[in-house]
């Protein structure tokens, strides 16, 4: 039976995955706690406007598409007290909340953390220091479009593609919300119609184009996968695609590992 694998959310954009067992999907389509929080540029605190609604284009912030060693830090956020903990390693580099004092030290310490990366030239152009963490803690608005989407991808189109690579990359390459397992590879840019994951209806939308995020290993921080090169050359898509848009046709509701998928393929 097609079912969902693993679930994640990502409280702060571009950092750590958090595997969880269930996830909440709200009836604006968003994942509850998924990019609450994002590390922007001095020119980009604000939000640009797109078909009218709060637009935070991801090249406009610490992502791993042009920071990929932010890729080698454990970041976990704890809603209940609004702190958030970085580490690299074993070591510890800051735990601080959300007041202007602890966002202040969150941010000198991430400054810190990239300008002695091998990416630090693209933090010293014009325009993006001081960094600002923007975001209420609380409120999903970071992710790369505007619309409420959740993301979902097979497992098998990520086994399919290591095989081709000859490297060991997983899921969290993708930084998808949704992994489901019992469909062929791919099977998922064909999904136009209803989508059903437990008691959750969703309408499948445009399939994900890749960018250079999925090179970052996320583990080391390191860019050791030609994975984009893969999609196009070795499986023959047009575009790197991997994955696919979910957007909310019911109210929401909370989906759970294990939880069924069925899909309208009419």
């Amino acid at each position: 039976m097609p079912h969902v694998a693993a679930l994640y959310r990502y409280p702060v954009k571009g950092f750590t995955p958090e595997p969880l067992d269930e996830l909440v999907v709200q009836r604006d389509g968003r994942i509850a706690g998924d990019r609450v929080l994002a590390f922007r540029f001095a020119d980009a605190a604000t939000p640009e406007s797109l078909d009218g609604l709060d637009y935070w284009p991801k090249s406009k912030g610490l992502s791993l598409q042009d920071f990929p060693a932010l890729a080698a830090l454990r970041l976990s956020y704890d809603e209940d007290s609004r702190r958030v903990r970085i580490l690299h390693g074993d070591v510890e580099l800051v735990e601080a909340g959300l007041d202007p004092a602890g966002r202040h030290d969150l941010v000198e310490t991430i400054t810190a953390y990239v300008q002695d990366s091998p990416w630090a030239p693209r933090l010293a152009r014009p325009g993006r220091l001081p960094l600002e963490l923007v975001g209420d803690g609380t409120s999903s608005r970071f992710q790369d479009r505007p619309r409420g989407y959740v993301t979902i991808h097979g497992r098998s189109s990520v086994t399919e593609l290591n095989e081709r690579l000859g490297a060991p990359i997983d899921d969290r390459r993708f930084r998808s919300n949704i992994v489901v397992e019992g469909f062929a590879p791919r099977a998922e840019l064909g999904w136009t119609g209803a989508v059903r994951i437990g008691g959750v209806e969703f309408i499948g939308e445009g399939p994900i184009v890749r960018c250079l995020a999925t090179h970052a290993n996320p583990d080391t921080g390191e860019r050791d996968a030609r994975v984009l090169t893969a999609l196009t050359r070795d499986l023959g898509l047009s575009e790197p695609t991997l994955g696919r848009l979910l957007l909310l046709s019911g109210v929401g509701g909370t989906i759970r590992v294990g939880d069924e998928v069925v899909v309208d393929e009419s």
